[in-house]
């Protein structure tokens, strides 16, 4: 697949202006609520048109402002499953099936695709339930079947697990990653679950307030996110300002420490990151004397807030996470990060 997305749309006091490429797979879009993520969606799905721009699909042209081509979502050979799933329920499992099937006019052909159809997502049984009947599980697999059925040029999923609780949404993550490799159909993926984009998403666009601020490989934009923003939509607790001290070095004012640096810093460098698992009680590279500020106990883990010991009054505690299997007897007097693990953060 090739999905070349280059618009611009405003509603009321929102902006959108997003420039983006994808080249198969499974391609997220990972932002906080209001960032663009669903109406970059729309206007890909043909539901929203954009002010200016173009939107091209294996090079053919969806949308282009100026050539007034706006094709309808039906023209568009794109599978759009919505958060809620959209299933008429007053339809059974069969019947809203069949309505992805709604251009085959030939019957034999239509009971033979559905029957596969079923068959393959496991729906057996329960062809003569209505949606109210199905559990979450089995309502998404329903939806996706019939998007699946009208063969679509990729598939649109906005925020699939959303009404779903954490068990739930564990295992159809899972599921779902598995049906649409069978199926080989390219997917465009809206979430603000960054579990959710790392487990499912080969690539991941990051959107803030409306902009495209980042368009990376998944693990590389967790690797080195670039930006403050970037670090903080991806999770980042610890992000604090920093100058460059030298081509492997940095000076952390706010903590009253400097750090030694495994990637060349840049002279425009505003910020660094540290993420919550990456400080170690054993590491021997950039360790300073530290003490307890407080302790939070989760299910499986510990959430340790600590302070460097020249650390300013007005600077935040600094968040360590460490799985409770790992903590042993009192809080370490010093910890240490690895250089690798100093995300540089940069205007």
């Amino acid at each position: 697949m090739s999905l070349y997305v280059d618009i611009q749309k405003r509603l009321g006091d929102f902006f959108l202006d997003v420039s983006l490429e994808t080249k198969g797979g499974i391609s997220g879009l990972l932002g906080a609520s209001g960032s663009g993520k669903s109406v970059t969606l729309m206007c890909v799905a043909g539901i929203v048109k954009p002010d200016k721009g173009k939107i091209i699909l294996n090079g053919r042209i969806l949308f282009d402002a100026e050539r007034h081509i706006n094709l309808t979502p039906q023209q568009r050979r794109i599978g759009y499953l919505f958060q809620n799933y959209a299933l008429f329920p007053h339809m059974t499992v069969k019947q809203n099936i069949l309505c992805g099937l709604y251009s085959e006019k030939d019957k034999l052909k239509k009971e033979r695709l559905l029957h596969e159809m079923i068959e393959l997502m496991q729906l057996s049984g329960l062809e003569a339930h209505l949606p109210g009947q199905l559990s979450g599980g089995q309502q998404q697999r329903v939806a996706l079947t019939r998007i699946l059925t009208g063969d679509p040029d990729l598939l649109v999923l906005d925020e699939p697990f959303s009404a779903l609780d954490s068990h739930l949404r564990s295992s159809l993550q899972v599921e779902t990653k598995k049906l649409l490799a069978r199926f080989g159909k390219d997917t465009l993926l809206v979430t603000h679950s960054l579990g959710e984009a790392y487990q499912l998403c080969s690539k991941i666009a990051l959107l803030d307030r409306g902009k495209l601020i980042a368009h990376q490989e998944t693990k590389e934009l967790f690797d080195d996110p670039q930006s403050k923003q970037a670090a903080l939509l991806t999770g980042c607790k610890n992000i604090v300002g920093a100058k460059k001290a030298g081509e492997h070095a940095v000076d952390v004012p706010a903590w009253g420490i400097h750090f030694t640096t495994a990637t060349p810093v840049r002279d425009d460098l505003v910020a660094i990151g540290v993420r919550a698992r990456y400080f170690e009680a054993n590491s021997e590279q950039n360790r300073f004397a530290v003490r307890l500020a407080d302790e939070i106990e989760g299910p499986f883990e510990y959430n340790l807030q600590f302070r460097y010991e020249n650390q300013l009054a007005e600077a935040q505690d600094i968040c360590w996470i460490i799985p409770k299997e790992k903590k042993r007897g009192q809080f370490p007097a010093e910890l240490g990060v690895a250089p690798a693990n100093i995300m540089l953060l940069y205007k």
